[in-house]
């Protein structure tokens, strides 16, 4: 297992700078966002031979690019912003031979107008099609450009559950959709106490699946904050994840820049 950060952690003036801060906090490998080039982070285009600049930046430095953000609202109210995430979707996916990476995350998104706010609608039949709609087609772009797009189940989400997750994976069968694994976002945190069963019921389900690790924790308050000053049992986490032979990249998040160095001495120790 390696770990990496979310780029957009550390705010630069430009994307060597950003790269520079990656390396110098410890980590190898980042999930990328395409606004610490200047960008919108799913833009409607990305400019001839950036994105061959920023792989041969990222390997000027030895580092690598896990994955690249790619999260919009696919089950958004107004259809016209599915489709200009779908068009934005497939100029991330073209430019990912060029970035270094194979992977996309994404959301499966929210009837609320912020993708990552629960709305009751989420569980209707309704939002469900438009998801496995919108997952059609993405997928169809993905194996375009021979890449895989990372689902993660969280609770603000169509998806919410790994019983969802598993669902859709045993529906697609595709080799261009893996899982995000988050140990914070499985749950609520009224479940927190009962973590330890939610956890093994998702790793039952999807351990096999997992393409990427997050790292981020939870207040029983309901607060997200950097790993290690929550309520998540990492011990329970890592151990799950070396159970099911997970070697990847685990992407720590939740976390400013000043409490990055904490963070990833928190999850070296967890790992040894």
């Amino acid at each position: 297992m390696e770990f990496g950060a979310f780029s957009k952690t550390f705010e630069r003036e430009n994307v060597e700078q950003v790269l520079d801060a990656v390396k110098h906090y410890g980590f190898s490998t980042m999930q990328f966002n395409l606004s610490c080039a200047g960008l919108a982070p799913m833009p409607d285009e990305i400019p001839a031979g950036l994105a061959k600049h920023i792989q041969e930046a990222c390997e000027a430095r030895a580092l690598t690019i896990a994955a690249v953000s790619g999260t919009y609202n696919m089950i958004h109210a107004d259809i016209s912003e599915r489709e200009k995430g779908l068009k934005r979707l497939e100029v991330l996916a073209s430019a990912c031979k060029d970035l270094g990476t194979s992977v996309i995350t994404i959301c499966t998104g929210s009837r609320s107008e912020d993708m990552w706010t629960f709305h009751p609608d989420n569980n209707r039949p309704e939002a469900w099609k438009d998801l496995v709609e919108q997952l059609e087609r993405a997928v169809t772009i993905a194996e375009k450009h021979n890449v895989v797009l990372g689902i993660e189940p969280e609770i603000s989400n169509v998806i919410n559950s790994a019983v969802k997750a598993r669902k859709v994976m045993d529906d697609f069968q595709s080799k261009h959709l893996g899982i995000v694994m988050d140990a914070a976002n499985v749950y609520h945190p009224r479940e927190l106490p009962d973590q330890q069963g939610i956890l093994q019921k998702a790793f039952d389900l999807l351990g096999h699946d997992i393409i990427m690790a997050h790292a981020k924790d939870l207040k029983a308050s309901g607060e997200f904050t950097a790993a290690g000053k929550g309520d998540v049992d990492y011990g329970l986490y890592f151990k799950l994840l070396k159970q099911a032979g997970f070697t990847g990249a685990m992407v720590a998040h939740g976390q400013n820049e000043a409490e990055t160095p904490g963070v990833l001495e928190f999850l070296k120790q967890k790992l040894r």
